[in-house]
């Protein structure tokens, strides 16, 4: 396997606003290596956002070429994209995307029951994921009985719990306070030392970014 978890070679994506082309990635090229928290910072309308749809494979590589684990995104079926996203990649929100009438047990087996797992690896999984984030004691509560940095605690052990090879997260810590975040940052630190699994954040954060082993800042679509 390359030490390389995204080789990413002269990128490019535009996207249409009413008659406007808006070029948001233009000829951009980086390495993300395994095993490693790295972060990718800008301003406002840079192409973060946009990156991270491309690595997560939610949008598709318009030209250039974006690889996976040796494997070239642009050659790939909606199937292997599916599996991928479903098996190999964990997404964590600024918003949470919790389900609002499941606990936060039930939160991470809904997820869980769709990789069609036997049932007492899910437990072990809902159990493994809680653990390493600190709310096993707070399985049985509804996002309504959570704090915002417990409801992003639940949103990480649903994405860890997955086992993915890489978390990719859109600004996670945005809607938290300094000191929530950095707990949220640290429980992502641990999480890539222990699994030895990639996390790749967008963030305007100066705290979030001491946290990375790799920093990446885009401007107009350029690294």
């Amino acid at each position: 396997m390359s030490e390389n978890l995204y080789e990413v070679k002269e990128l490019f994506f535009s996207y249409s606003l009413g008659k406007q082309k808006i070029e948001a990635i233009r000829g951009l090229s980086l390495n993300i290596p395994t095993s490693a928290l790295v972060t990718i910072s800008g301003p406002s309308g840079s192409g973060k956002s946009t990156l991270l749809n491309i690595l997560g494979l939610i949008e598709p590589a318009q030209q250039g070429t974006v690889i996976f684990q040796n494997e070239d995104i642009g050659s790939m079926g909606e199937k292997r994209k599916n599996q991928i996203r479903k098996f190999q990649i964990g997404f964590i929100f600024q918003q949470f995307h919790l389900i609002p009438v499941l606990s936060a047990e039930e939160n991470v087996r809904y997820f869980l029951s769709r990789q069609k797992l036997p049932k007492n690896e899910i437990e072990e999984r809902i159990e493994e994921s809680l653990q390493a984030v600190g709310l096993w004691e707070h399985r049985m509560k509804k996002p309504s009985e959570l704090s915002g940095g417990q409801k992003q605690r639940v949103a990480i052990a649903r994405a860890v719990a997955k086992r993915p090879h890489v978390i990719i997260g859109d600004e996670p810590t945005a809607s938290l306070d300094q000191k929530t975040g950095c707990e949220i940052m640290e429980i992502l630190a641990n999480l890539v030392a222990a699994r030895k699994s990639s996390v790749i954040l967008t963030t305007h954060d100066a705290m979030v970014q001491s946290f990375s082993t790799q920093n990446f800042h885009i401007q107009d679509g350029r690294l």
